[in-house]
């Protein structure tokens, strides 16, 4: 067992080269290595690392920041060098290594901006866990952000990467050193905040101070890149989001064998609010997924299914289960399951655990009155009926099923009346 936990401890080398150059055609992008000057962990001594291992412990990985090349395919004009944010981090950046970032770290705070780009015009947090969000809030302010994207998700968001869209404050940083986290991101750091943050010597502080401009990435794309097992490569640009304001939606309508169908009830701006914020938060998810959220908060994250009436049910356990966490964290400072399994061994009074699961029930999890998001078409009408059982009040979609009007028609028939949209575009993420 003692060699299973040093496995977890060790910092790999590498083999990759220094520099990598990709030809496109006459044009060539060059990459530069990423590596740190970072204490040991045993002898204190600064030493010149890449990333600890890649997304296990055997893998060795390795980070790298475009420095030179402007890729022009067609009308498309890539994202040029200069413009780097988890890429460009440094040893003044990386205010703590911590247990020295790995592989996972970076990327889930890749992912966390990926998010929060779209989030800019109020304070917000992201809790990213293997690279999908656990929770996702806006606040009036970042202590309140992270407090509901932590509860909102609290036993998944043990271990994970928080990042925020503001400078951290104190209030923030007490609630943080409250909880694990493997990292924590911001464009900034208040005063005395490291000193709150840095009590827990393996949490990676890193600053990120192009958080703070991070709408101008929202329509520049990247060349993503898929390896596959026979050495191959599969090449594609990177999605942009179409919908940046609620008159980006297009109205759920369509035309099945000669009858029209049209949604009845229009959004309210409270519902095209939570519209754009699930939207927002979908470019992150990893398909097949469904999402709810709720007051500009995630409640129930359901990811990577193969069928989308599936991952619509598990998002919806995986709502009230976290509700049910939270009543009894709040309550009784313990997780439920903590308290469950005391109440079959006697020691805790299983009354309150009825309670805990009646208000559960009564209040479907915190989904009345949700808004169901899909990075896909929903193929029947079954997807959508899922939602509508818990009382959601919207959904969102891109539309473009054979049997829209089936979704349509579910909507209409619901009493009271659901609304829904259409995004005119799928947001899958493999």
């Amino acid at each position: 067992m003692a060699d299973l936990k040093k496995m977890y401890k060790t910092i790999m080398d590498d083999d990759f080269p220094e520099q990598i150059s990709v030809g496109f055609g006459d044009m060539t992008l060059v990459y530069r290595k990423r590596t740190w000057k970072i204490a040991d962990e045993k002898t204190g001594e600064l030493i010149e690392k890449g990333l600890r291992y890649g997304e296990n412990p055997d893998q060795q990985a390795a980070l790298y920041e475009l420095i030179t090349g402007n890729l022009s395919l067609g009308a498309c004009k890539y994202i040029e060098p200069g413009n780097g944010l988890v890429s460009r981090i440094d040893e003044e950046d990386m205010l703590q290594a911590g247990k020295h970032p790995g592989k996972t770290n970076l990327t889930d705070l890749d992912n966390a901006l990926n998010i929060l780009k779209f989030l800019g015009d109020s304070p917000a947090a992201a809790i990213m866990k293997h690279n999908n969000p656990s929770g996702v809030a806006h606040g009036k302010n970042v202590a309140e952000a992270y407090d509901k994207a932590n509860m909102a998700d609290r036993i998944a968001a043990f271990g994970g990467c928080l990042v925020v869209n503001r400078p951290m404050d104190k209030a923030t940083a007490e609630m943080v050193n409250a909880n694990y986290l493997e990292v924590v991101g911001a464009p900034d750091y208040e005063a005395g905040v490291f000193e709150i943050l840095s009590k827990r010597k393996n949490l990676r502080i890193v600053r990120i101070d192009a958080i703070s401009n991070l709408e101008k990435y929202r329509s520049t794309r990247f060349v993503d890149f898929k390896s596959l097992i026979d050495g191959g490569i599969i090449v594609q640009q990177s999605p942009v989001n179409r919908i940046r304001t609620k008159d980006d939606f297009l109205p759920a309508k369509t035309v099945y064998k000669g009858m029209e169908y049209a949604i009845s009830r229009q959004p309210t701006e409270a519902e095209f609010d939570d519209m754009l914020f699930g939207w927002n938060v979908e470019q992150g998810i990893t398909s097949n997924s469904v999402i709810y959220v709720k007051d500009g908060v995630t409640v129930g994250i359901g990811t990577g299914e193969q069928d989308r009436v599936g991952v619509a049910e598990i998002a919806v356990f995986k709502a009230y289960t976290k509700y049910a966490d939270a009543l009894c964290f709040k309550k009784f400072g313990i997780p439920y399951k903590t308290f469950e399994l005391e109440a079959a061994q006697r020691k805790r009074d299983s009354t309150a655990l009825r309670e805990i699961d009646e208000a559960t029930k009564r209040n479907k999890g915190g989904l009345i009155g949700a808004t169901m998001v899909s990075d896909a078409f929903f193929p029947f009408r079954d997807g959508v009926d899922v939602g509508l059982k818990e009382s959601i009040r919207a959904i969102v979609q891109p539309g473009g099923s054979e049997r829209d009007f089936e979704s349509i028609e579910a909507c209409n028939e619901a009493n009271p009346q659901v609304t829904m949209v259409y995004t005119g575009q799928r947001a899958f993420r493999h």
